[in-house]
């Protein structure tokens, strides 16, 4: 089980598919590698909420960013 993190003491990275049209989001990768949960936020409002998903989640989003962005 895993707790909460507090999203100001995490490296957020921006996408890399992301362009300049302000449709962003971000990831934490060093959360990742830690803990091995996906933390996800829109780049647009960072104290606002964020996802938490699993491998098999973050890899599904990423599949359909790639099929349907």
């Amino acid at each position: 089980m895993s707790s909460t993190p507090d999203p100001r003491s995490i490296r957020w990275v921006k996408s890399t598919y992301s362009g300049g049209e302000g449709q962003c989001i971000e990831w934490a990768p060093d959360h990742a590698r830690a803990a091995g949960e996906f933390l996800i936020r829109d780049s647009k409002n960072p104290n606002g909420p964020h996802l938490t998903l699993t491998n098999e989640g973050f890899t599904g989003l990423v599949e359909f960013a790639k099929h349907h962005g």
